[in-house]
């Protein structure tokens, strides 16, 4: 839990000290809030210094450096006995009326952004006015901050505080908050405040066209909304060096460089329990790889401290046998994710969609897939098959869905194929009802989707007749043919499973197996494609919207089961594997790392390690 303090001394990194003796910074005490935020460090106060090594994958490998400093209002944060809170960040109180339509969030006293301006509720009426409701840089708002079809209002109460409101009762919406924050336009999505000095000028509001168009002009982008969002050169924040930001770290070095480097944030909000303002380790600095053998050799050569993003299950024995030469050690963290692969309901091609939206199909595709095989092949029998279901310490786990359709059963998936009428020809394949031969492209992503797996899956759908295409592409190519519905089957990771009441956009479909009909219900018709009055998928919509406005938590919960009986009733994702073990590498110099937690979305990741508190030993 993080709690405030009132220190009457605090310490500060050596860096930053020497640029305050040099009048560059004001002093510690100048830059911290007024009850600096207090984060709980894993075992002792540890050390300023050092430059923590990783790897990433290029400019595309955003999410990697976003999760692991990213923050927000409030987040879930998983203890050492395994145990998941919500807890504040870097706010100083929130509150909830009764009936859960009113949400009051007061900011930390004297909190700055990077650049030592502070943060105040002006920040909070920028985002919420001129980015949220601005249909230009945020054509497609969040669902989740809407009610009733309505926006959430926003009411300023004083410099720090504000309250938020919604249409009807929103029992969730802090769950929702601390795995979403409040969405797009963005990166690493603080919630509720964006930097309104800086940001303004890049808005045709705030600024004029003969300004604007120079900024377009000099960065090189086809016009002013391009320098949003997520890619955007302007507010993408490990893009823009020039971004004030709240995160622990800051860019100074961004991609595409051969080596990204994150410097110390000499403003940042929390200290230690002793005082010392946080993060212990100056800089972070990640090398470029070229694939995933690379990884491995880096680690295993000692170039590496701090690593589970592109480092697999299957690297499990290599790693821990080469453990002492690269002094490292391998904690086996829990995968709170399931492997899966997504049949699209809403794919381009008529004949597919139809096949892909009868349950017969699915289930043949999913019970002729040797999970044995892959859990040995890929996972050296370190996961185990399972359905893309709840995980286990979920308030939600159903043993029964977690089995559903996951033992291997050539048979009766030749049965359900003839049922369908698709025929075998007398070269063993199948015909689709177009009188052509049935292929299904597997696009998947190489760097994150072990290549064995997906081989697997090909051969054991060859055994029934369907020739399955592997289709490899790269990370933002297979989120573009997603969005737009140009995909067969896609692999992914079935993740936000452990806590789904925070994150339920990948069951309902989001950039998953129904991504058209998503967007019909997050726009309220507006967008994307209306499901047939009797398809399944609007019995799964209307048990989230009965969640999303019940007045309590309890209530929550019981239309959460019933949203997920109508996933288990489908299985529109299909599981391969899960709870795999998942190999964090870490170097012995460093100090607070936790050996066993979960790794899982909802967690992010690599951010449940609390980076900020890890340190370099002496």
């Amino acid at each position: 839990m993080l709690s405030l303090t009132n220190a009457y001394a605090f310490g500060e990194a050596p860096m930053l000290k020497s640029q305050v003796d040099a009048g560059k910074l004001p002093p510690v005490e100048q830059r911290l809030p007024k009850k600096p935020a207090i984060i709980p460090v894993y075992s002792e106060i540890g050390t300023y210094g050092g430059t923590l090594r990783r790897a990433y994958s290029g400019i595309g490998d955003r999410m990697g450096a976003t999760k692991l400093v990213e923050e927000r209002a409030l987040k879930l944060q998983q203890t050492l006995d395994g145990k998941v809170e919500l807890v504040p960040r870097f706010v100083e109180s929130w509150s909830a009326n009764a009936d859960s339509t009113e949400f009051t969030f007061t900011l930390l006293d004297g909190m700055k952004w990077s650049d030592g301006v502070p943060v105040t509720t002006e920040d909070v009426k920028f985002w919420y006015e001129d980015l949220f409701l601005n249909p230009d840089v945020n054509p497609n708002p969040p669902g989740f901050l809407f009610s009733d079809g309505k926006p959430m209002k926003l009411d300023i109460v004083d410099a720090h505080t504000f309250k938020v409101s919604f249409a009807k009762p929103y029992a969730l919406f802090p769950y929702v908050l601390a795995v979403q924050s409040t969405g797009w336009p963005g990166l690493d999505k603080p919630s509720f405040i964006q930097p309104a000095h800086y940001l303004k000028q890049f808005l045709p509001k705030y600024s004029t066209p003969e300004a604007l168009n120079a900024i377009v002009k000099a960065k090189g982008v086809p016009d002013w909304r391009a320098l949003w969002d997520l890619k955007g050169v302007i507010q993408a924040w490990w893009l823009n060096p020039d971004l004030p930001v709240v995160t622990a770290w800051k860019v100074v070095t961004p991609p595409p460089a051969s080596t990204i480097v994150f410097e110390r944030n000499p403003y940042y909000w929390a200290t230690d329990k002793a005082g010392n303002q946080l993060p212990y380790i100056d800089r972070i600095e990640a090398k470029i790889f070229q694939d995933h053998q690379a990884v491995g050799l880096m680690i295993v050569q000692g170039q590496i401290d701090f690593q589970s993003r592109f480092v697999e299950a299957r690297d499990y024995p290599l790693l821990k046998e080469n453990e002492k030469a690269g002094n490292y050690t391998v904690h086996p963290w829990k995968s709170g994710e399931n492997l899966a692969i997504i049949p699209n309901i809403n794919d381009t091609n008529e004949v597919k969609r139809k096949l892909f939206d009868d349950i017969r199909f699915r289930e043949a595709l999913s019970i002729s897939i040797d999970r044995e095989a892959v859990n040995e092949t890929v996972f050296s029998g370190l996961a185990t098959p399972r359905a893309a279901a709840p995980a286990k310490g979920s308030p939600y786990y159903d043993p029964e869905f977690e089995k559903k359709w996951t033992e291997l059963d050539t048979d009766r998936a030749n049965k359900l194929l003839d049922e369908i009428g698709l025929k075998k020809g007398a070269d063993g394949f199948r015909t689709g009802p177009d009188g052509k031969r049935l292929s299904l492209v597997i696009q998947t992503i190489d760097e994150n989707i072990p290549p064995e797996m997906v081989e697997v899956i090909r051969q054991g759908w060859q055994q029934i007749g369907i020739e399955g295409l592997i289709r490899s592409v790269d990370e933002t190519a297979s989120l573009q043919h997603i969005k737009t519905g140009d995909f067969d089957i896609a692999t992914a990771y079935a993740d936000r499973l452990l806590m789904p009441q925070a994150d339920p956009t990948l069951l309902l479909g989001r950039e998953s197996y129904a991504n058209a009909y998503f967007e019909w219900f997050n726009s309220n018709g507006k967008a994307g494609t209306e499901p047939p009055k009797d398809h399944p998928i609007r019995k799964l919509f209307a048990a989230w919207t009965a969640a999303s406005s019940s007045k309590t938590v309890d209530e929550a919960n019981m239309h959460m089961k019933e949203m997920l009986d109508v996933m288990k009733a489908n299985v529109w994702m299909i599981g391969i594997v899960g709870e795999s073990v998942t190999p964090f590498v870490v170097s012995n110099k460093i100090g607070n790392f936790p050996d066993v937690m979960t790794n899982e979305e909802a967690l992010r990741n690599e951010g449940n390690a609390i980076p900020a508190q890890l340190y370099f030993k002496k």
